[in-house]
């Protein structure tokens, strides 16, 4: 064994460049995968980090949901519930011009009821004095990081835009200097006290109550006396629910991010199988000579199998490592989205823990292992003498062939099968898309003899003799050509059909924005989160805009999420002027029927996706949480891409009736005929005071920034679009450079025979071409296949939207293009150096 040992580092050693490559691939895979892990666990731990804190030490909280709560409510459970440990809390969030980009969590609070919840509040340093919270108006209390982040000081006045509204607040103290919580826990917060809190938002309720209930059957007996108390649409729930139920939002996009990334790890995969298989291929005398010497089949695996070992280990290490420093890119992407379409979180540190290093160095040695296997068991089971003659070999690869493409249809099937499967199981869909992608796959190497036959006469009355050596040099060499068509088909599939379902989102997308935005302007309070409206317009505003100049009409919107049996639900109450109401397309239910019934307060619209997550459909009822409570049946069902987690639509006069809430969230303004866009959006902007802070946009603009948004949303799927053509590509350059330097001998027969570089590099490069051109006609119905899967199923289960497929015939003929010249470009390093290499050196028997 220290015989065999040494024969295999001499090999890798010889062979630099191979090895390298193979390296590499292992290491990208591993790489992607750690990566968007690292990313998702990271801004995870920073969303739970700073939850963790405001919750402190409490046991239960009290929600106000969309009315929120009385401020005799405290009193109340602390005298007739005998619930002495509460706290009153008013959360919103906060934004300046010194830290553009981000938003702060304003956590208003009572210092005197604090210290049994949040005791860090008493770990400040030397400048930190909780009373000044109460005696300075407008004192305001951050982590030590963001006062320097900001260039803040101590009695610095701080500059601020709290739901729509301009205030200026002091920095009467800085926290987390002399305690153990600091870093991500305290970055994204803001502390005052709780008059200060309602008064920046003109709000005199409470969000919500913290509680300390003793555990076993008296804090039941307790939890008991509270809920009675509590007013309509208000409940009593255990700490951090409503913070796991937020996160919970994130799994599909989890899923579907961490399925992308397992992709580059399948290339990676393909690559393994190459560079083990071709250095099996490469030794086949030498083990058959070893063999007839006397070692055995277990020496002889065990040789090869601890080659592809080493080989996954110094290349997952790599990839670990690798993996970390592209997460620490990744995690703002992730970041960005979560923040563009679900909440605010603050993420300025990766979260390594040993479970994923772990995780990514199963999949990285488990993945080459499993690579290895066909190369491992061709080593092993060959006898001696056939193991000497290369073309049984390829004879018995072309005898697979058949076999092969069976097993490809049979395996796509299966999947198409599963992807049929009554079920809305994510994890199913994405089985059944990977049995998908292997099927196409497996089809590689029949569709590669299929097409090398066709073309073998084309190519010998165009190309001349070399065109037809080198058609025919594919189909001889299948053993090496198939698995490399192969990954370049998966990897221009996987581009085509990731590239039409975001050419189909953005086309269905645009279609949306251009019937629902109906409104000429629309006037929002600034939000932290993109895609949802936040904050309160003051009345006197809305009427004073309402009143100007060239406004025909006017539609309100009034948004808020409550707890509910659905989980956290986003409700939006409409006042619509009549051209609004065509904002709206449904999916199922009669319009006319349906915005009669939702006028009158009589029945609720619901988007496509809470329907679908829900299992609701017309005449469906849905219960409405509020000061009464009321359940009302499904008129429609509308399509809506402003939020996966789906929209209850109800009139404003539903709305009135369950919550004490007069506020407007935002407006879409009508224009009379003639007025002109920028002279009312002037006139506008005159209406509003100094202390409010609105965006007014046109129509063309808020629809422009919407697509802005949805392409940062799509940055991180381009990303590992890129990231996994990489990795297939690396794939191609090590199949073809195994490929011809196999060849060298035959090369050099040629050379001999009077064949010029010139020659040689035309033959490389049109057999490289070939391949090409081969894969991408392969991976346009594979993308396309892979396209429909993404977007009726994946998609759907993912998200519940329904999507028009949009099929560009640019696109095609970029995938096409890209897989030629990605397999021209892995050919030029082999064609050099075979052209340069003498006929001598590469007769030369080794």
């Amino acid at each position: 064994m220290s015989l065999l040992g040494r024969a295999s580092r001499r090999f890798l050693l010889r062979h630099p460049g191979q090895l390298a490559l193979t390296l590499l691939g292992v290491a990208l895979g591993v790489a992607v995968v750690v990566s968007i892990d690292l990313a998702i666990l990271s801004s995870r731990a920073a969303f739970a980090a700073s939850t963790e804190t405001v919750a402190g030490r409490a046991t239960h909280a009290i929600e106000g949901g969309a009315a929120r709560l009385p401020d005799d409510l405290l009193a109340r459970v602390r005298r007739e519930a005998g619930v002495r440990a509460s706290a009153p809390v008013v959360e919103a969030y906060a934004m300046t011009r010194a830290l553009p980009g981000r938003a702060l969590r304003l956590l208003g609070i009572d210092p005197f009821s604090e210290r049994p919840f949040r005791p860090w509040l008493g770990l400040g340093g030397p400048d930190f004095d909780l009373t000044r919270l109460i005696t300075d108006a407008g004192g305001v209390v951050v982590a030590a990081e963001v006062a320097a982040e900001a260039g803040w000081r101590v009695d610095d006045p701080v500059d601020l835009i709290v739901e729509g509204r301009r205030v200026t607040a002091t920095l009467v103290g800085v926290i987390g200097e002399g305690g153990d919580l600091g870093g991500e826990a305290l970055r994204d917060l803001m502390i005052t006290d709780i008059a200060t809190a309602q008064r920046f938002l003109a709000r005199p309720r409470l969000d919500r109550i913290d509680l300390r209930l003793p555990e076993g059957a008296p804090g039941e007996e307790a939890a008991a006396r509270v809920r009675a108390l509590l007013p309509g649409g208000a409940t009593l729930a255990p700490a951090g629910a409503r913070a796991e139920e937020m996160a919970g939002m994130l799994g599909a996009f989890d899923l579907n991010l961490t399925a992308l990334s397992l992709l580059a790890l399948v290339f990676g995969v393909f690559l393994i199988y190459n560079a083990m298989t071709f250095s099996v291929v490469q030794r086949r005398e030498l083990f058959g000579g070893l063999r007839a010497i006397g070692v055995t089949r277990r020496e002889l695996f065990g040789m090869v199998i601890s080659e592809a070992a080493w080989t996954g280990v110094v290349g997952t290490v790599l990839g670990l490592a690798l993996g970390v420093a592209l997460g620490r890119g990744l995690v703002g992407l992730v970041t960005r989205t979560i923040n563009d379409l679900y909440f605010v979180v603050s993420v300025e540190s990766v979260t390594v823990t040993p479970i994923l290093l772990l995780k990514g160095g199963v999949l990285g040695v488990g993945a080459t292992l499993l690579a290895a296997l066909p190369a491992v068991r061709e080593a092993v089971l060959a006898p001696p003498r056939t193991s000497m003659v290369r073309s049984l070999g390829e004879a018995r690869a072309r005898d697979l062939v058949p076999r092969l493409g069976w097993a490809g249809v049979a395996v796509s099937l299966a999947g198409v099968a599963l992807l049929l499967l009554p079920t809305r199981s994510l994890v199913v869909g994405f089985v059944g898309l990977a049995c998908v992608v292997l099927g196409i796959a497996a089809l590689a190497p029949v569709s590669t003899v299929v097409a090398a036959r066709l073309l073998t006469p084309l190519l010998g009355r165009t190309v001349g003799i070399l065109g037809t050596m080198a058609s025919r040099g594919v189909v001889a060499a299948l053993s090496r050509t198939a698995p490399a068509i192969a990954a370049l088909v998966v990897a221009v599939s996987v581009t085509v059909g990731l590239g039409v379902m975001i050419a189909s989102f953005r086309a269905t997308l645009i279609d949306w924005l251009d019937y629902t935005l109906q409104a000429d302007i629309y006037v929002a309070p600034p939000s932290a989160v993109a895609s949802r409206s936040a904050g309160t317009l003051p009345p006197e505003l809305v009427q004073r805009m309402s009143d100007t100049p060239g406004v025909a009409g006017v539609s309100t919107l009034r948004a808020a999420e409550v707890p509910s049996e659905y989980g956290e639900l986003r409700i939006v109450a409409l006042d619509l002027d009549p051209r609004g109401e065509a904002a709206y397309r449904f999916r199922a239910g009669d319009p006319a029927t349906a915005f009669a019934r939702f006028r009158a307060g009589e029945a609720l619209l619901v988007s496509e996706p809470f329907a679908y997550r829900h299992g609701l459909g017309v005449g469906d009822r849905v219960r409405i949480p509020g000061a009464e409570g009321v359940e009302l049946p499904i008129a429609a069902v509308f399509t809506d891409f402003g939020s996966d987690q789906g929209v209850v639509l109800m009139g404003r006069v539903v709305w009135d009736r369950l919550f004490d809430d007069a506020g407007v969230t935002s407006l879409g303004i009508f224009l009379a005929e003639g007025a002109r866009t920028r002279e009312v959006i002037a006139a506008l902007e005159a209406t509003v005071g100094a202390d409010q802070a609105v965006f007014i946009n046109s129509n063309r603009r808020l629809r422009e920034g919407s697509l802005v948004v949805f392409d940062r949303t799509f940055a991180i799927t381009g990303v590992l679009r890129a990231l996994a053509f990489v990795v297939a590509f690396i794939g191609v350059i090590s199949a073809l450079m195994a490929l011809q330097l196999e060849r060298a001998r035959e090369l050099g027969v040629l050379r001999a025979n009077g064949l010029t570089p010139r020659q040689v590099w035309g033959l490389v490069t049109a057999q490289t071409g070939l391949m090409g051109v081969v894969a991408g006609v392969l991976a346009i119905p594979a993308g396309l296949a892979l396209a429909v899967v993404m977007i009726f199923v994946v998609n759907k289960r993912s998200f519940g939207w329904t999507l028009e497929m949009t099929v560009g015939p640019e696109l095609l003929v970029q995938s096409v293009a890209l897989a030629v010249l990605a397999a021209l470009a892995a050919g030029i390093w082999p064609a050099w150096r075979m052209s340069r290499t003498s006929p001598a050196v590469a007769l030369r028997n080794e």
